[in-house]
Formats: C-alpha cells, sequence, structure tokens
C-alpha cells in the first residue's frame, strides 16, 4: 500500500508529507472501523449479552481504534525519510529527551495495562452500580483505555483514570448479586408501644416496590425485620432490615418509608421522642 502512494505521491515536499500522512490515517481509521466490527459480530456470537459482555466490547472497540491509529503513525515515521531522520534523531542522539519523553509516558502506559486488567479480572463492569467514598458514586458508563467514566446520580460524569481506580477499594453493589439489605433507622419515645411501632414499620415497608423475601438455607425470612438497637435517655432506637430487589432505587425506598412511617406514627399515636433538657440555677 504504501508503495503504492509513493509511486503517485512526491514526499520530498512539505505538502507531498501532509497528503501522505492524511490518506495513511484514513485507510487505518477505516480499517480499524472495518475490524472493529466484524470484531463485535465475533465477540457477540461467543459471549452473552450481559455486563460482562458488554464491558468487553466497548473496551475492544476503543483499544482497536487506538492500535490502529499508532499503527499508521508508526508506519507514516517509517515511510517518510525527513520524519524517520527525525525520529532517529530525537531517540538516538537526544537521550534525555527521550528519557522525559518516557517518563511522561509512563502515566498513559499505566492507565492502559490498569485498563486491561480490569477488562480481564473485571472488579466491575459497564453497568454496574459502584461505590469508592461517599463522593465517588454511581453507575459505570464506559472504560476506555486511559479512563473509567462513572454516571452519578446527579447525571454528572465522573472521569478517574484507570491507573487510580484498580488501586482503590471498590464497592461493587451488582457484581454477583443484586440485592440489597437496606438499614433504615427509627425514633420512638421512651414510652412508646414497640411492638405498634414493628407493625406500622412492616406493613408500610411491604408496600413499597422492589420489597422482596429472601431465602437462608431451607428457611425464607422476611423481607423487613424490625429490631431495636439500643434505648437511650430519652429515645428507642429501633431499625428496620428491609432487602430490596433493586439497588438503584435504595435511596428512594428509604425516602418514602420514612415519610410514610413517620405519618403513620403520628395518626396511630406512637410515641415521639422529645430531648430531655437539664435546668441548671
Amino acid at each position: 500500500m504504501t508503495d503504492f502512494l509513493l509511486k503517485y505521491i512526491n514526499i520530498d515536499h512539505i505538502e507531498g508529507i501532509f497528503l501522505y500522512s492524511m490518506i495513511l490515517l484514513i485507510i487505518g481509521w477505516i480499517l480499524s472501523k472495518i475490524f472493529r466490527f466484524f470484531l463485535v459480530r465475533y465477540l457477540v456470537s461467543r459471549e452473552k449479552k450481559d455486563q460482562f459482555g458488554v464491558t468487553s466490547l466497548k473496551f475492544a472497540k476503543n483499544s482497536i481504534k487506538f492500535l490502529f491509529m499508532i499503527m499508521a503513525c508508526l508506519v507514516i515515521i517509517a515511510t517518510v525519510p525527513f520524519l524517520r531522520r527525525q525520529a532517529t534523531l530525537i531517540f538516538s542522539g537526544a537521550g534525555i529527551l527521550a528519557a522525559i519523553i518516557g517518563f511522561a509516558a509512563q502515566a498513559a502506559i499505566s492507565n492502559l495495562i490498569a485498563g486491561v486488567f480490569i477488562v480481564i479480572f473485571k472488579p466491575f463492569r459497564v453497568g454496574d452500580y459502584i461505590k469508592l467514598d461517599t463522593e465517588r458514586v454511581g453507575i459505570v458508563d464506559d472504560i476506555t483505555l486511559r479512563h473509567t467514566v462513572i454516571n452519578t446520580f446527579e447525571n454528572k460524569r465522573l472521569i478517574i483514570p484507570n491507573s487510580i481506580i484498580s488501586t482503590e477499594s471498590v464497592l461493587n453493589h451488582t457484581i454477583q448479586d443484586s440485592k440489597v439489605l437496606s438499614f433504615n433507622n427509627f425514633k420512638i419515645g421512651m414510652y412508646a408501644d414497640v411492638d405498634l411501632a414493628r407493625k406500622i414499620i412492616q406493613e408500610e415497608a411491604k408496600e413499597l416496590e422492589y420489597i422482596l423475601d429472601y431465602n437462608v438455607g431451607d428457611h425464607t425470612k422476611e423481607a423487613v425485620q424490625v429490631r431495636v438497637i439500643d434505648i437511650h435517655e430519652d429515645y428507642i432506637h429501633i431499625r428496620a432490615y428491609v432487602w430490596i430487589s433493586e439497588p438503584f432505587q435504595e435511596f428512594r425506598m428509604k425516602c418514602k418509608l420514612k415519610e410514610r412511617v413517620h405519618k403513620r406514627f403520628i395518626s396511630e399515636g406512637v410515641d415521639m421522642p422529645v430531648p430531655l433538657r437539664k435546668l441548671i440555677r
């Protein structure tokens, strides 16, 4: 291909070098599109259409485009005498510059290797609900050669380099089992009817969406269990353990449950906590 182009393009002038480079880059882009098309069809035929397959497909498509563009650039440098002389001068004659370039490329290489490891070992996948800390929480939107894109619940895109996220402790809510146990805390007065409060919480929780029972061995336990956690000087702390089938809906379910339980407590006369204050004369 390069020999054919060199017959008709004079690469001794800057215009010819530019035209030759543009043609090779376009050819590389077209070849990458063709290769991506057949690779995607092959991977889809072999893998199930789940998060694992989507992650591999997205990463493969990003990688192929990058590799073909790199190959096109290397071919241009190798076949254009002027560029080849400059490259030789840089990497053989200027050792300090080569060291600087190598040092600058460390981050890019580490991100690339970390991205490959993420796709291979799958600590998280495209579509997973993950949490790194209180601020970095959301759905994995994409995994590229350089970074991982997380779509937060505020519909903002969080871009994290692969080399950083691969060293973080990641809480993955959906890697194997999508259901989650939601802790819902309530406070009632010291003289409140605990059994009535428990009954109200269980009834209101079971009316919500995504609530499910769960199996432990040969026994099926209720989706909502309510226990007294602690007794303080001015209130009783009770907690409802609610199994939810969809982790993305946990926060919304918690808010709904608190509102509905609070209204029921008021309407049915459940004693509410009153803070005690000491008067010192």
